[in-house]
């Protein structure tokens, strides 16, 4: 599927669709079924380097490497994730890279999977704590207008950014 013949369905293609319009070429994830209509577009989009990592820290070097090759990316991660990514992150913070982040959220609203708790209810100060700003989404409607602002943010403020996608909006699973 491409852009143009793409029939958009939900707040995850409208999503897709901003990213591409703002220049996104480079999608690097491990695979999370939170960014699955993300992922599936960026492996099917011609125009975009998608990257499938095995932690993801390797994302953060490769947006800092994205950025040296006049690219924009974006890293696609669940919550879980972020803290493999602290150390990495002092890259970004002192060479001020510009950094954005999709985060699918667990431990928290509806969780069942009591593992998930202690990152999940630490994401925000652990972020913050390396100069990441966090912006939340709870519903559909606020998906597109937020990372609008996240991408101006990061490639025009050049501030790091991290939008978390919370359970209220993609749902919480069964454990």
């Amino acid at each position: 599927m491409d852009e143009t013949t793409h029939k958009s369905i939900g707040w995850q293609d409208e999503l897709y669709d901003l990213l591409r319009r703002n220049r996104v070429t480079q999608f690097a994830y491990v695979p999370d079924a939170g960014h699955r209509i993300l992922i599936a577009r960026s492996l099917a989009d011609p125009g975009v380097h998608s990257v499938a990592l095995t932690t993801e820290e390797e994302g953060v070097a490769l947006l800092a490497g994205a950025d040296l090759g006049g690219a924009r990316g974006v890293l696609l991660m669940q919550s879980s994730g972020t803290g493999n990514c602290i150390n990495m992150l002092s890259l970004i913070k002192g060479g001020r890279f510009p950094f954005l982040t999709l985060v699918s959220m667990r431990g928290d609203f509806g969780e069942g999977n009591p593992w998930q708790f202690p990152m999940g209810q630490a994401v925000e100060a652990v972020l913050g704590a390396m100069g990441v700003i966090c912006l939340r989404v709870e519903r559909p409607e606020e998906v597109v207008p937020t990372v609008s602002a996240a991408v101006t943010m990061v490639f025009q403020s050049g501030h790091a950014v991290a939008v978390l996608l919370t359970q209220k909006l993609l749902g919480a699973k069964q454990f």
